[in-house]
């Protein structure tokens, strides 16, 4: 039985609890030992982390020690499926540049605050994760990111839809769901995900339950792949430990 860890936080206005458990509802549909915690020390035991097959945190803005995002790093780095949305995971600790590397990218506006009507554009064709789903229309924050370029972006928004001092650039797709590497693990990260509304979405919950699934299935590609020991950096630290 697969294992994940939840750990759900920071600013309430994300519902977070609420949105942990409808991931955890998520995950043990389809068979996996769930552990959920409130505190960010769940991140503190290293050798738990790297005994799990998917973590996912649901912690918009807050502080992280350096030391607890080393601990999800090398975990990831050796396998450990890394899942999330919104702002949980993309605009989570804003001061350490290492989880923004470790995940992708991270949050800087939503211009018209929620209630924006726009569409999700799915990259047909981009990935497995969203073979058979179409593009679809979500009333919500229009999540501006700055990402990074190495994701493998699936699905996209387009920007502007509201006027503003960004409005006179041209006109630009923004990635809304991505994947990438850390090490032998897999990231997946999906934008929608304001509240729990947004996440119960039947577009929003099948993305992150294939995203779920194909970040936990690569614990056990990496373990069976004996090249997956060069993709494991423990001595790394990151730039944040020199700022």
């Amino acid at each position: 039985m697969k294992k994940a860890l939840i750990v759900w936080g920071g600013w309430d206005g994300h519902q977070p609890a609420e949105v942990a458990e409808i991931f955890r509802g998520i995950l043990e549909r389809e068979n996996f030992a769930v552990e959920v915690s409130d505190t960010l020390e769940a991140f503190a035991d290293a050798e738990k982390l790297q005994a799990l097959d998917l973590i996912i945190p649901i912690w918009t803005m807050g502080k992280i020690s350096k030391q607890l995002v080393r601990n999800v790093s090398i975990a990831v780095q050796r396998g450990v499926g890394l899942a999330g949305c919104h702002g949980g995971m993309c605009d989570a600790f804003r001061d350490n540049v290492d989880w923004q590397f470790m995940t992708g990218g991270n949050w800087v506006a939503h211009p018209g605050n929620d209630g924006v009507e726009y569409t999700v554009n799915i990259r047909k064709g981009s990935s497995p994760l969203v073979e058979g789903i179409e593009d679809f229309t979500v009333k919500t924050e229009h999540y501006y990111l700055h990402v990074d370029p190495a994701v493998e972006v699936l699905a996209t928004t387009r920007f502007p839809l509201v006027p503003g001092p960004h409005s006179l650039n041209k006109p630009v797709d923004m990635p809304v769901v991505w994947t990438k590497r850390w090490g032998a693990g897999r990231v997946f990260y999906c934008s929608l995900g304001h509240q729990a509304n947004v996440v119960a979405l039947p577009q929003v919950s099948e993305l992150m339950r294939r995203g779920f699934l194909w970040c936990a299935e690569g614990k056990a590609l990496a373990e069976s792949d004996p090249a997956s020991r060069q993709w494991v950096f423990p001595a790394y630290t990151g730039m944040g430990d020199s700022q």
